[in-house]
């Protein structure tokens, strides 16, 4: 047997044997006891595998998912709900501010699984949050209104609270939009070099405090276009903070996260 063939069977053994993991992961998740951390019922998998395949839905239903999305259209600058898709609304077209990229509000249904996320370790929900992420970010790439990133930049933790934590979750949002769009991720320039304190309890201009000077970017970053990565974004602190360093190297930054929590009384 020519070395040629030899090697093409073997990658059409490889092709194989990955469907075929993929086969039986998707049943073996399906199979375990799956409860939505919303409303407590048994998750269904119904058409979710039909409309996303050999992905399982997971920590949260298809109601209580569908439910919290966004349902209308919403300004990519500060969130408020606009009439039609398009990037900004009238006020934020004066200023043009980092355009952030979320499928639907911390405030309307999915706060609560998201801080369950980084605080309890509960990191079920993630892959079906992030495919909605995914599917808003394809929709706002084909229509134009954003251009695909060249590079995806998780907010990174300080190594103490990684250690704490024992995880990051914008680097596992990230991770799972790399596979899901085929964008690469660099979690290797940017640092967080201070400890900072959480963000959660303070406010706007103690979180502007907190986080000056908190991260650090490698001088010579090879790309152009970048998407910061991270669970949510309140204030949009410490993303600006970021975007700052990036900015004097000339890259152009925007924001993806898997929701937004709009300043008071915006969605009133």
């Amino acid at each position: 047997m020519s070395v040629t063939v030899f090697k093409r069977k073997m990658s059409g053994l490889v092709r194989r044997s990955k469907s075929v993991y993929q086969f039986a992961s998707v049943a073996l998740l399906s199979s375990l006891p799956n409860r939505c951390q919303l409303c407590q019922h048994r998750v269904e998998q119904l058409d979710y595998q039909r409309l996303f395949p050999n992905q399982v839905l997971s920590g949260i239903c298809q109601v209580c998912l569908a439910a919290s999305l966004y349902q209308h259209e919403v300004c990519l600058g500060c969130g408020r709900e606009i009439s039609q898709l398009q990037a900004y609304c009238g006020k934020c077209l004066k200023h043009t501010p980092m355009l952030v990229v979320a499928p639907c509000s911390y405030h309307q249904g999915l706060g609560p699984l998201i801080a369950a996320i980084k605080y309890q370790q509960q990191c079920a929900p993630i892959n079906a949050i992030t495919q909605q992420l995914a599917t808003r970010v394809s929709q706002l790439i084909e229509h134009k209104l954003i251009r695909a990133p060249q590079v995806l930049v998780p907010v990174p933790l300080h190594p103490n609270r990684l250690r704490e934590r024992g995880f990051n979750q914008a680097w596992l949002i990230a991770h799972r939009l790399s596979q899901l769009l085929g964008i690469p991720i660099d979690d290797g320039s940017l640092t967080r070099m201070v400890d900072t304190a959480p963000q959660a309890d303070l406010s706007g201009k103690q979180r502007r405090k907190n986080c000056r000077n908190a991260f650090s970017l490698s001088a010579h970053f090879p790309y152009q276009r970048i998407a910061l990565i991270d669970d949510v974004v309140t204030t949009g602190t410490t993303v600006e903070e970021i975007a700052r360093l990036f900015t004097q190297q000339h890259v152009y930054v925007q924001t993806w996260c898997l929701a937004r929590a709009e300043a008071p009384g915006l969605l009133d």
